[in-house]
Parts: structure tokens; sequence; C-alpha cells
């Protein structure tokens, strides 16, 4: 809170001096509210519904993107998806060639083979197996956001990997956080 007086007895300020003075406070007050309103850190969520993907790894950023329009809005912040299942799990990796995902997938069945060697059998040879590369694989991915996009790599993609023959739709919760243009405009999905 600002305010103007004279501390002497004596008039230390003409009129003028004072609406001066009162006006450049008010437009300094004017200017740090722009500079706070710029920098206040937003937030947004929305859980997203992926529908069945068969059992493999699958490049999902093109979906997870048309579902988070509102990304377009953050000049800077960090973007967390947290997958809602035990048996399937996310993670970024190369997108470009589709061996990946396919080899991606052989490789966690040789490190996690199904079978009747585990306790939890209750439901089916694939659940526990699932279990396991999920904790592996992991539930969450944290991304940095810059100029409307994710920051990712020229290679990379989010994958969902779907560990169960029949796993049904799949739900992710996407949490944004950061600071929005400060002109209040959206960056073009081609920019």
């Amino acid at each position: 809170m600002h305010s103007l007086h004279c501390t002497s007895s004596v008039s230390c300020c003409s009129t003028r001096t004072v609406r001066r003075r009162r006006a450049q406070l008010k437009l300094a007050c004017t200017a740090e509210q722009v500079v706070n309103d710029a920098t206040q850190s937003h937030w947004f969520q929305k859980t997203i519904t992926l529908p069945n993907h068969k059992r493999g790894c699958h490049v999902i950023t093109r979906k997870i993107l048309a579902e988070i329009p509102e990304l377009a809005e953050y000049e800077v912040g960090l973007a967390n998806l947290f997958i809602l299942h035990t048996s399937a799990s996310l993670t970024i990796n190369e997108n470009a060639s589709l061996d990946v995902p396919l080899d991606l997938n052989d490789a966690l069945d040789r490190i996690v083979p199904e079978g009747n060697q585990y306790r939890h059998l209750i439901e089916g040879f694939d659940d526990m197996p699932a279990h396991v590369k999920s904790s592996l694989m992991g539930p969450s991915l944290t991304i940095p956001i810059a100029r409307g996009r994710f920051a990712l790599g020229t290679w990379q993609g989010i994958y969902l990997n779907e560990h169960r023959n029949y796993g049904g739709a799949r739900n992710i919760i996407v949490t944004i956080q950061g600071q929005k243009r400060a002109d209040g405009r959206k960056y073009s999905q081609y920019s």
C-alpha cells in the first residue's frame, strides 16, 4: 500500500508534485499487478479415457494432445500424466520406428514371463506379470511444457503400455501447472 504524506510542518510538495507522484505510484501498482498476473501459476486437470488397446506398447502422444487443447495456453510449465490402473503403465520412448513398441513389449515379456510361479493367479496368468511390469515402467510421467507444447525430444513419444490381454479402457489424469501466455492468446499447434 502506497501513501503520500509530508513529514515537515512546512508544505514540502506543491499540489502539482503530489498529483504527479500519485499518478506515478498508480502506474507502478498497475505495472506490478500486470507482472504478477503474467507470472501467476495456473492449474488445469482433466481425466482422459482411452479406449481398449490390445496387449502391447502403444504410442499415444497424439491421442493425449487431442484431449487437452488447453495446453496451448501455457507459456511454460509441467504436465503430469498419471494412469489410474495397476496393470498398465506409461513411459516415454522412441516414436519413429514401428519396431520399437514391439521390441519393448517383447523385452518386458522376457523380463517378466507369464506362468503359475506367482501366488496371485485369481485374475489369470497375465495379471500378476502385468502388475510387475506396471511397477517397473511406472504409473506417471512429468513432461515439461514450452510455448504451448510438450517439450519432448524429436524422436520421443508418450506410450501406453497395456500389460493385460483384455485390459479394457484406461483412465489417465492429466494435471498441468504453469504460467499462461501474458497476452492471453494460445499457441498454434503448427508454430
